[in-house]
């Protein structure tokens, strides 16, 4: 591994069937006002609301809920999450769901307390907090996004056609998290398999990226065998609990984080699918898996031998009578194939993306340098049009 890195995640983590009974402890660190951040209906329904509130009762906190969290949180609804959490001196706020209800916890809480415009200072800027940050935990109920164990937050902006992420230090990081793979069988198959190649993703952004011996590609390659292995079960048996937990712990794993250490890092793949998702609303893992292999096709012959050892390590593919070009190719198709087999999507046109949006697109785009080609504005639009 080259160079230097400091590497420090507070989070604590209750991971298990039984883990929301440390709930009702880790509510004792903070003080009376919580607000209670969560979506649609669906923890109704599940009757984890009811569970939650009926524990946040018996430690005396005061409640002040903010439901309505859409999947991907817009300004709008931060500025309503911000006035409720200032308004009532809450002193923890609690995400009940997946990545986007605990993303927008985290945006509140760093901007509850500041006056001015939070959109401007905290994600177009990308300053960070400079005053009171509220405290987060969360109750994990969708695995994908790592946002759990990380410091990051994104907010769509409809009126400016962004979606913007920002990753915050450890300060913002959720204090605790409750991670029970049991509560994920509630979520719809589709956000299953979404979430499924959002964390497959989230590790093939920090993987390919540099040509030095580092211990976190070898973390990385046993992330990717794992998740897919446990995807294949999943996908054919969603209550089989042993499969859930393996794709709960590497979603959590896949972005606390851990496997960036010692690396520059790449992030174009989800710069180009949120800049779809702030045109369509799509659910975030879909406009990923559906940029993806466009994306690494054109970038693959500048870091071909990560390319062909990605085949070899972690698709299997026999490296025997094949050159590293053909090697890392046939590594793509077993990709694809594997993406077929958990039913992810793999044309934007799916996802209500016309050729009309790739203009707005391209713009929504930030080109990053930590992957093996930084791309071009025309080489966006390219990627764009094969995606479709």
């Amino acid at each position: 591994m080259l160079g230097n890195f400091t590497y420090h995640n507070p989070v604590r983590v209750h991971f298990g069937p039984d883990s929301l009974d440390q709930l009702a402890g880790e509510l004792a660190g903070y003080g009376p006002n919580v607000m209670l951040a969560y979506g649609g209906g669906s923890i109704k329904r599940s009757g984890l609301y009811d569970r939650i509130v009926g524990i946040l009762s018996a430690a005396g906190k005061n409640v002040f809920e903010d439901a309505g969290v859409m999947s991907n949180p817009t300004v709008e609804k931060l500025d309503e999450g911000r006035k409720i959490a200032r308004e009532n001196n809450v002193d923890l706020i609690l995400a009940v769901g997946g990545g986007s209800v605990i993303d927008y916890a985290k945006a509140v809480s760093v901007s509850a307390w500041y006056d001015g415009d939070a959109w401007e200072k905290f994600f177009l800027k990308m300053e960070g907090p400079d005053g009171r940050v509220i405290p987060v935990g969360d109750v994990l109920t969708m695995s994908g996004t790592g946002s759990e164990t990380n410091g990051g937050s994104v907010i769509t902006n409809h009126e400016q056609g962004l979606k913007i992420g920002h990753v915050f230090g450890s300060d913002v990081m959720p204090k605790f998290a409750i991670v029970n793979p049991k509560l994920t069988f509630t979520v719809p198959d589709y956000q299953m398999r979404a979430g499924i190649y959002d964390a497959f993703n989230h590790i093939c952004e920090q993987y390919f990226s540099g040509s030095d011996d580092s211990t976190s590609d070898y973390i990385a390659e046993g992330l990717m065998r794992s998740l897919v292995h446990a995807s294949r079960i999943a996908v054919k048996d969603p209550t089989n609990y042993e499969a859930r937990s393996n794709i709960s712990w590497v979603c959590t794993w896949a972005l606390n984080t851990a496997i960036a250490c010692g690396k520059a890092t790449d992030w174009e793949v989800h710069m180009i699918g949120q800049a779809v998702g702030a045109l369509t609303d799509a659910t975030h893992g879909m406009t990923l898996s559906a940029v993806s292999l466009p994306y690494y096709r054109l970038v693959m012959p500048y870091g071909v031998e990560k390319f062909a050892r990605f085949a070899r390590v972690v698709w299997e593919v026999p490296a025997e009578g094949r050159t590293t070009e053909e090697l890392a190719a046939a590594g793509l198709d077993a990709m694809s194939a594997w993406m077929d087999e958990i039913g992810v999507v793999k044309h934007l046109s799916k996802l209500g993306f016309t050729e009309d949006m790739i203009d707005g697109a391209v713009r929504g785009t930030f080109i990053l340098t930590g992957g093996y080609h930084p791309l071009s504005t025309d080489e966006v639009a390219r990627i764009l049009r094969e995606s479709l």
